[in-house]
């Protein structure tokens, strides 16, 4: 028996656009790298929401998160100059295998739509807001290190996070293509994490119709949410804005 898909969070709706939380694991449009009969957020949102949509920004599969959805193709526009123009403040959360510096930024050039061909500026500055030593053993060292960080990718090119963290040998966790193997395991066993520890958690832009400053936060998950009290991490974000100029 086939059951309805849940509703979608959405995080801020008016006339002229929608903001959505994605969860992980749910493709947001169909492409050549999810199966023909798969499940989409563009799809479920047309079911739930009605009325024409233009996508606005796109996340990762295994991302979770803030997905910007226009009502109408000016709306559209007008953000996507916002975002080209990077007037949009982005923050995402990461869990991450090693400690960081408590600040810092990664100026990479990076490949444009794959892992080869020409590469294009790229900058992600970071904070580091809190970390942990778990005391479980993996190969020659007997506790592991791990940093909650805040990003904000100052581009937008294809996985720039993921590849960024990979760059500096501090990838993220449950990363299946870029990251540690043995790490990601470490938290499927002992923690039931079974998703990437990305989240796509703040935007703040202005709004293209009212003029208004938006600024939008997408709620944390039950692994999430779980993680942070495991770590006693909680208090890094209760106060913070975590926003990274």
């Amino acid at each position: 028996m086939d059951f309805p898909d849940p509703p979608l969070t959405l995080v801020f709706e008016d006339g002229g656009l929608m903001a959505v939380d994605k969860p992980a694991g749910l493709a947001v449009h169909r492409s050549r790298m999810v199966a023909r009969d798969g499940d989409y957020l563009m799809d479920r949102l047309r079911t739930q929401a009605g009325g024409p949509l233009f996508l606005v920004n796109r996340l990762d599969r295994a991302t979770s998160g803030l997905v910007l959805v226009a009502r109408s193709r000016e709306v559209a526009s007008a953000l996507g100059e916002q975002l080209m123009s990077r007037s949009v403040d982005k923050t995402y959360l990461a869990v991450v295998r090693g400690w960081p510096d408590e600040a810092g930024e990664i100026d990479y050039p990076l490949s444009v739509g794959g892992m080869t061909g020409e590469r294009k500026p790229a900058l992600t500055r970071w904070r580091r807001l809190a970390t942990v030593e778990v005391p479980i053993a993996l190969g020659r060292y007997p506790q592991q290190r791990y940093a909650l960080l805040a990003l904000s990718p100052q581009t937008g090119r294809y996985r720039q996070l993921r590849r960024h963290l990979h760059h500096i040998h501090h990838p993220i966790i449950g990363d299946s293509t870029l990251g540690r193997g043995e790490h990601n395991r470490l938290f499927r066993q002992h923690f039931s994490c079974h998703r990437m520890l990305l989240h796509a958690w703040k935007l703040s832009f202005e709004h293209p119709v009212s003029g208004t400053r938006l600024w939008l936060e997408a709620p944390l998950d039950a692994t999430w949410t779980g993680l942070l009290e495991r770590f006693g991490w909680t208090s890094a974000l209760a106060g913070d804005d975590a926003t990274t100029h």
